[in-house]
């Protein structure tokens, strides 16, 4: 392997298995045997485990954001906010659901008060939620919304969709019996009668 690819397989490797034993239940010593290198070499490549939550997180956003962007593209331009909620709900609720091991992962990293959930939210969720709450503003400035707090506003419809997404993935017996979609369907429906001006 050239060094870029034993480090890619680094970060792969410490995703699978922080992703499975959470970071307090997972050793150096496990991360390199899976790997099939030693712990001085681990450390060649990352002097410190700073470094390597790094790389996991700029990782997961690449992998995420060239998702996200391929999809975006395929909404076109040509779309009204239904069809835009409707777009981003189904995006929050599929990263439940296709991208569980790195939700694990970050659920990990959040209940076991590690710095890695700090990074991601630094380095992923503020410059979404940024985005989401400026197709607010954006929105009430045309008329189209009622006047509100735009952080907040972008955080009701998030909250609402990602809650079923993660509830979904972990208790699936307590699904809804529909269709994702539909769920989504419904879930803007009750958004968009809340925020749209009368």
């Amino acid at each position: 392997m050239t060094g870029a690819e034993r480090r890619a397989a680094i970060v792969q490797a410490a995703i699978q298995l922080f992703s499975q034993k959470g970071f307090r239940g997972a050793t150096t010593r496990e991360l390199a045997s899976a790997v099939g290198v030693s712990e001085p070499v681990l450390y060649q490549h990352f002097a410190t485990k700073r470094d390597l939550y790094d790389a996991i997180v700029d990782r997961l956003i690449a992998e995420t954001s060239a998702t996200f962007l391929q999809s975006l593209e395929e909404l076109g331009e040509d779309y009204d906010d239904r069809a835009f909620f409707q777009w981003l709900g189904e995006q929050i609720v599929m990263w439940y659901t296709a991208r569980t091991r790195e939700v694990r992962l970050l659920l990990f990293s959040a209940l076991e008060g590690h710095n890695l959930a700090q990074l991601w939210h630094e380095k992923a969720i503020a410059s979404f939620l940024l985005w989401v709450e400026d197709y607010y503003r954006r929105r009430t400035l045309a008329g189209a919304f009622v006047p509100a707090n735009a952080p907040l506003a972008a955080r009701a419809f998030i909250g609402m969709v990602a809650n079923y997404g993660q509830t979904t993935m972990l208790f699936p017996y307590t699904a809804t019996g529909m269709p994702p979609k539909e769920v989504v369907s419904c879930m803007v429906g009750i958004y968009l009668d809340g925020v749209r001006t009368r």
